[in-house]
């Protein structure tokens, strides 16, 4: 008896059930809909594979979750903001956040994202500079240490951390360490047992059950934080790497945005933390003062902005929707990928065409092949409509960075791509003040000066090879 023929019918009965389920149960985005239904089509029994590797949504039941008391301060804080907005009686320490109050209002609904105004700032954008000031922050730490970043390597720069780690657990210091297993996946058993058996408490995010096999592996969290002693807060783009300090061959120079911060956001910064160390652990952290010991410092507003797959909402990217169709001068863009949705492209065009300046910056080279063909193949959008565009060359750009009017900006973790917003777990700082924003679009202009400016006519002339690649990687883009 010949089987081929009855696996065959198997095989497209389980495509015509799963593009079924795509199509009808899991609502999802239509780009991803039909971009799944051609992988199904094409490839019936790889794509399969790959749908449920890589195409499954998480459940819709929180997977984040805090004790009571933490909760209910929370939420009774975030109401006493929507109601100041709503009812125009907001106290604000500085004129310049009035105009973007819709912005702060959003950020307060959808995402519990209390604004802070009393904050100190510094702004990294060479990793030497920033893990310098890191590590020495560390080595005075007095309570606790909390650090959760996506990549952690087993190199000169992993060890320095896990030896000054190792130090202060043995000083009786808290130490506790939160990497995703997907993006640390290279890490080695023996540089987590050192820091464990140093008294370090070690964990990762989604782990695999089954070694090498991860049915979570599309879900990643893509968050950087620091919080040292509840008092200083670091977020932005960096991971643990000699590459975040320069030391990669293949991509040079390492231009990246971070964000030291003292103030109130730290205590916002924490929460993010705990809940993310929460998931993933057992031994859960449960509410001490210790943790929020964040004294006003400075006069910065801001908000912490997470995002992920949890969600119902997008929430970072309304946030970068909001912050592009309030601009009136201009709009500068750094990202190392550039694959933005409709709703995206269209607030970018629109802003365009109504005379605002939208420069965006790209890297000159690529990490991930796919993604940066899909990126230029929307840099052809853009460029047609008027924007400016710039290619880094100086090394690799991984900044995720925009500056609108001199006035609002925001650092953090989401890239412009359709992973960030939906697949990812993210976070961003929102910041709304005029010294910080100005800063970071000077760091803009300074780039510009080790960057080329990519022209229409320029884009035009590559060869249909790149005009192929480039097609097919938009043609994937929404579930790259």
């Amino acid at each position: 008896m010949n089987i081929l023929p009855i696996l065959v019918s198997i095989i497209l009965s389980l495509n015509v059930l799963l593009a079924l389920a795509i199509i009808f149960l899991e609502r999802r985005d239509a780009s991803a809909t039909w971009a799944w239904l051609m992988v199904l089509l094409f490839i019936p029994v790889v794509g399969f594979i790959l749908y449920l590797i890589f195409g499954r949504r998480l459940s819709n039941k929180e997977i984040f979750t805090w004790d009571k008391k933490s909760r209910l301060g929370l939420l009774t804080a975030v109401q006493e903001q929507l109601t100041a907005i709503k009812e125009n009686h907001l106290k604000v320490q500085h004129e310049d956040i009035i105009p973007y109050e819709d912005l702060i209002y959003m950020h307060l609904k959808n995402n519990d994202a209390l604004l802070s105004q009393n904050n100190e700032v510094e702004i990294y954008t060479d990793g030497q500079k920033k893990f310098h000031a890191l590590i020495d922050d560390i080595e005075k730490a007095e309570n606790h240490v909390h650090l959760l970043y996506y990549i952690i390597r087993d190199d000169k720069l992993g060890q320095r951390l896990a030896e000054v780690l190792k130090r202060k657990a043995k000083e009786g210091i808290e130490v506790k360490l939160l990497y995703d297993d997907m993006g640390s996946r290279l890490l080695t058993r023996k540089y987590k047992r050192e820091l464990i058996e140093a008294g370090v408490q070690v964990e990762s995010f989604f782990p695999s059950l089954i070694p090498k096999v991860n049915m979570k592996i599309n879900y990643r969290n893509h968050r950087k934080l620091a919080i040292i002693d509840g008092e200083i807060g670091y977020i932005g783009g960096f991971n643990i790497g000699d590459e975040y300090l320069g030391f990669n061959k293949r991509f040079g120079y390492w231009r990246d945005t971070h964000l030291r911060v003292e103030g109130e956001a730290v205590n916002n910064m924490q929460t993010r933390f705990i809940l993310d160390w929460n998931h993933a652990s057992r031994r859960d952290i449960v509410y001490e003062e210790r943790y929020y010991q964040a004294k006003p410092k400075g006069n910065v507003a801001m908000q912490i902005v997470s995002s992920g797959p949890d969600s119902e909402w997008e929430q970072i990217k309304h946030g970068y929707l909001k912050m592009i169709l309030s601009a009136k001068d201009y709009v500068y863009i750094q990202t190392p990928y550039f694959i933005p949705d409709d709703s995206l492209l269209d607030a970018l065009r629109v802003a365009v065409l109504s005379g605002v300046d939208v420069r965006i910056m790209i890297p000159n080279k690529p990490d991930h092949p796919f993604v940066y063909w899909a990126t230029f193949s929307n840099i052809g959008d853009m460029l047609n409509a008027g924007a400016k565009i710039y290619v880094y060359q100086k090394g690799f750009l991984h900044a995720k960075t925009i500056v609108v009017d001199g006035k609002i900006a925001s650092v953090g973790t989401a890239n412009i791509d359709v992973r960030s917003f939906r697949l990812n777990f993210e976070v961003n700082a929102f910041l709304y003040h005029p010294d910080v924003a100005q800063l970071l679009a000077d760091r803009f202009h300074e780039d510009i000066v080790e960057s080329t400016e990519l022209t229409f006519k320029l884009y035009q002339s590559r060869s249909k090879w790149i005009r192929f690649k480039e097609a097919i990687s938009r043609l994937l883009s929404p579930i790259l």
